[in-house]
């Protein structure tokens, strides 16, 4: 590269340096700014960004299942036997369905969800569970994750637009 264009600053903005003119030994020289266009590559992936920005409570369920996904992972790799402590834990969700059901008896509409999101929780914590013991892949594990993800993505939007 030249010693008259040179990037400095980052590499967005590239400066390009007049040398003097004769018979103006005093003043200072000319500098003209010209930005350096983004690429289609920088623009696509910056209009993605800014497309699940704007969507990111729409999406709650997704980030949630792909932390899960790490999550399984790294307990995996790091403690296999964390999957034994968690498998209780599977069992939380059918209490709360009969804690509430006893406080407040659902009928109807009300006990369908209920029981959907009774039987989405334990599957999904049944899923953390395995997946820390087995690896999150292993099996049938990566098709769970992926059928409870599509079920809690599409449950989310049904009652984002109804309430």
């Amino acid at each position: 590269m030249s010693s008259r264009t040179r990037t400095r600053g980052g590499a967005a903005v590239h400066t390009v340096r007049i040398p003097r003119q004769r018979g103006r030994r005093g003043s200072d020289p000319f500098v003209v700014v010209v930005p350096q266009r983004p690429s289609l590559t920088h623009q696509a992936f910056a209009g993605l960004a800014l497309m699940l920005w704007d969507h990111r409570r729409a999406l709650a369920p997704t980030g949630f299942a792909v932390l899960a996904l790490v999550a399984g992972f790294l307990l995996h790799t790091i403690a296999w036997w964390s999957g034994l402590v968690l498998a209780p834990l599977a069992a939380g969700p059918l209490v709360w369905l009969l804690v509430m059901q006893r406080r407040r008896r659902g009928t109807g509409s009300v006990l369908a969800w209920r029981i959907g999101v009774t039987v989405l929780a334990t599957s999904a914590l049944t899923w953390l569970a395995l997946a820390a013991g087995f690896g999150p892949l292993a099996g049938p594990l990566e098709l769970i994750w992926l059928l409870t993800l599509i079920t809690a993505q599409t449950a989310w939007l049904i009652v984002r637009r109804t309430h």
